[in-house]
């Protein structure tokens, strides 16, 4: 939960991730600039990246969402920098 009833809880940040990570046509990686959009109430998106960002590594660790670094899948713990969030394959998680 957060002090600012304009701001979404990270409950529905992570609800957002997967959300757009399996919305139909949605290529197979989505970046965290696409998941803050489409949670941002009014223009200032980027102030939600760092919770996108927390929710991706929780589900990431969960099991329930994939974190790539060019291109490749790379563990949650090891993730810096640029990444991209994808839903796991059937073989993956």
């Amino acid at each position: 939960m957060t002090d600012n009833p304009l701001r979404p809880s990270e409950e529905a940040v992570e609800a957002a991730i997967l959300t757009v990570a399996g919305q139909p046509g949605a290529a197979r990686t989505v970046t965290p600039e696409d998941v803050a959009r489409s949670v941002a109430t009014g223009p200032d998106w980027q102030s939600l990246l760092p919770s996108v960002r927390r929710g991706a590594l929780r589900l990431a660790q969960a099991g329930r969402l994939v974190l790539y670094r060019k291109g490749k899948p790379v563990d949650p713990s090891d993730l810096r920098g640029v990444y991209r969030v994808g839903l796991p394959s059937e073989g993956e998680g």
